[in-house]
């Protein structure tokens, strides 16, 4: 995220064009609400998995929110390993109680966040410890999880046991989907 800020700072001083310019300050605006929005964490149940990388959760009694784990990409649902990743989140933290820390809300609308498991564990470092995601790297704020990702390749863990053909990160595959 730092790096995204430092590089909207660096366009807004070199653009020229008054609609680039526009464009980028408001895109640094909303980045930097998304770090003020980073200081709140909230107590929320897991109604619904989406894919490897977004949930639903239920905050209140009526208040639900939509989830985009931060700094992780899960294979899509239509890619090999994308039907297993979006299993094991949900074994992970489907109808469990987690706390939402929030990072940002994405372009998207959503919230990006940390799962926390009760126990302490992020679900985010988990998808990535046990081979069912990849670290986003464009997004990543912690890079230990670079360490995390590579041990589960040494290890073969999850999708590293593919076949090297069919390992593609899905920010490759949408690419091509496009």
């Amino acid at each position: 995220m730092l790096v995204t800020f430092a590089h909207l700072m660096d366009s807004l001083a070199t653009s020229r064009s008054p609609s680039k310019l526009l464009q980028l300050t408001l895109m640094s605006l909303a980045l930097l609400a998304g770090f003020n929005a980073g200081a709140e964490s909230f107590k929320a149940s897991v109604i619904g998995i989406t894919d490897g990388d977004t949930v639903r959760v239920l905050r209140s009694s009526s208040e639900q929110v939509k989830i985009r784990l931060s700094e992780i990409d899960a294979p899509e649902k239509s890619q090999p390993w994308g039907q297993r990743s979006k299993q094991t989140l949900s074994d992970l933290v489907y109808r469990r109680t987690v706390t939402v820390e929030v990072v940002t809300t994405d372009r998207y609308g959503r919230t990006v966040a940390n799962l926390i498991l009760e126990d302490g564990r992020k679900a985010n470092e988990e998808m990535v410890r046990s081979g069912n995601a990849w670290v986003y790297r464009k997004y990543m704020l912690d890079s230990a999880l670079l360490d995390i990702e590579a041990d589960a390749r040494r290890n073969r863990r999850g999708l590293w046991s593919l076949t090297e053909d069919r390992i593609i990160p899905p920010w490759d595959w949408r690419s091509k989907k496009r």
